[in-house]
């Protein structure tokens, strides 16, 4: 908000100084700097062929002569940067924004309209969900949420790959397990899946009657019973309901797949070489080309998602994000290549990617790999067993999604300020208690005079929720969820910083409201960005 007024400003002060650019506000990296600055005239400079001052004070000397309320002083500093000093009302103006706007505070228009879908999780009916599921989960249910403050129109999506070796696998596994072979006898298979879970299928399809030589039947009931279970998992973890469960193999019932490799076959850019079909993907920057038709039969992995992504795009979603473990990153070029190789309209960086890396689980200092019940990996469901939902969701976005992440069960469960979790609800619950006891109602706060507000301390809390808007605004443009917790912890140490600095509860009606109300300002920021994040914000602790 304040931000937005104030780049419109100095966009304005531009034209009148008969300039063109487009200006950016940033926070100083030093307070004393002033409250927000920009390099406009840096930029410039070189095409003006000007020193880089000389255009500053140029700018500063249209924006003296067009004051704007909020600003107090405009400065030049260094090589030419432009910093600007709002006054003490516009300091603490965000307090009344966000008792105003309430839960909508951080929301806005960058984005309105557009038609989003995000692919997420993504994961094949083989087993139950993982570590990275869970961080596909968390990441790709915060993102949407975000999109959705932007004024997006947001689809989820699950694209289940329910056609292939590994459905095979699991329904061969399941078959043996009924027939009582366990995993480790001779005729057990080298890619069988080994969990306790194949055993729990195989005992609950023998319940039904079934018989293990029917093929079909184990392979149904073993893949309907897997995805009510991800289901599940999911809806413990606050995922909110995907508007599409989007199955591989209609690719194949429905003649997708086909259809899309006769279209490249027609398009010129494919040739057979050994027997085998390849794209020319090296046509559109790819670093060598890809075989789509192996020589023995039976499409490469890469081909079906060619003409899913094309599903994507005619149903209208001209912007979609794909939020997929690091290891798929050679998958991006190859889509894109076939994708163009269509010449179907679909532009160039279609789709967008979203990557990240896999999670180690610590646990009493040592890592934590092998779950008896999945066979190889720790479970989501025994992520939020040992730690709650809040914990999984906030620790599982709070780093950059394609950094090392390590999960630390002992840090989730601790009561610290070294948990960014508590460290972030335990703020939110004491600033309930000292609402509690000051007693005021939403009306009092909403009319407290904000001119009693003079500490520093005061005001490094009211800029860094001025910041929210903007910083949510970066986070969808950016495809970057991890900015919503790093930000909720930095206002979290704003506002332990300004309590242990001054009283709330004092006698001074006056000081009393205004103190009262930047706290109550803080709650709800906490409170809609934990929201963002599907993590829950409590009144008590």
């Amino acid at each position: 908000m304040q931000k937005e007024q104030l780049s419109a400003w100095l966009a304005d002060g531009l034209v009148k100084a008969g300039l063109s650019g487009q200006p950016t506000l940033e926070r100083p990296k030093q307070a004393d700097h002033g409250d927000w600055a920009t390099n406009i005239a840096l930029q410039l400079a070189k095409p003006l062929g000007k020193n880089p001052r000389e255009v500053a004070t140029l700018i500063k000397s249209t924006l003296d002569a067009n004051p704007h309320p909020l600003v107090s002083e405009i400065s030049i500093a260094g090589p030419g940067f432009i910093n600007i000093r709002l006054n003490g009302a516009a300091k603490f103006a965000v307090v009344a924004d966000v008792l105003k706007l309430r839960d909508s505070f951080g929301n806005g228009t960058a984005r309105a309209g557009e038609n989003v879908m995000v692919e997420f999780v993504s994961a094949n009916p083989t087993g139950p969900l993982h570590t990275g599921h869970a961080r596909q989960a968390a990441l790709g249910d915060t993102l949407c949420n975000i999109l959705q403050t932007q004024g997006c129109k947001v689809h989820r999506e699950f694209y289940y790959n329910d056609a292939g070796n590994q459905i095979e696998n699991l329904t061969r596994s399941v078959q043996l397990r009924a027939r009582g072979i366990e995993p480790g006898s001779a005729d057990w298979p080298d890619d069988g899946y080994r969990g306790d879970y194949i055993l729990e299928l195989a005992q609950k399809f023998s319940s039904t009657g079934g018989s293990a030589d029917d093929a079909n039947a184990v392979r149904a009931f073993a893949v309907n019973a897997l995805r009510a279970e991800q289901d599940k998992d999911l809806t413990a973890f606050g995922v909110k309901k995907f508007d599409c469960y989007y199955l591989e193999s209609s690719l194949y019932t429905d003649g997708r797949v086909d259809k899309t490799v006769a279209a490249l076959n027609a398009s010129g850019h494919t040739f057979e070489h050994e027997g085998a079909l390849w794209l020319k993907t090296t046509d559109f920057g790819d670093d060598k080309d890809r075989v789509m038709r192996k020589g023995a039969g039976g499409y490469t992995y890469f081909v079906p998602d060619v003409a899913y992504h094309v599903t994507k795009w005619e149903r209208g979603f001209t912007s979609v994000v794909n939020i997929q473990g690091t290891d798929h990153h050679g998958t991006i070029s190859r889509v894109r290549a076939g994708l163009q190789a269509l010449d179907v309209g679909i532009p160039k960086g279609y789709p967008d990617y979203l990557l990240h890396s896999m999670v180690r689980v610590m646990k009493g200092g040592e890592e934590v790999k092998i779950s008896k019940r999945a066979g190889s990996y720790i479970t989501l469901g025994e992520l939020i067993e040992w730690v709650g939902k809040d914990a999984v969701r906030f620790f599982l976005v709070a780093r950059k999604a394609d950094s090392e992440f390590t999960f630390d069960i002992d840090l989730a469960l601790s009561q610290s300020e070294e948990n960014p979790v508590y460290y972030v609800q335990y703020a939110h619950a004491r600033i309930c208690s000292v609402l509690r006891d000051g007693g005021l109602t939403a009306d009092a706060l909403a009319a407290a005079d904000l001119s009693a507000l003079s500490h520093e301390k005061a005001e490094a809390l009211a800029t860094k929720l001025a910041d929210f808007p903007s910083l949510v605004a970066t986070a969808a443009r950016d495809l970057a969820p991890h900015m919503v917790p790093y930000y909720l912890r930095e206002v979290a140490a704003a506002f332990h910083t300004y309590y242990n600095a001054e009283r709330f509860l004092v006698d001074d009606p006056r000081d009393r409201a205004a103190r009262l109300a930047l706290a109550a300002a803080t709650a709800q920021v906490l409170k809609n960005g934990l929201g963002l994040l599907g993590v829950s914000a409590p009144e008590r602790m």
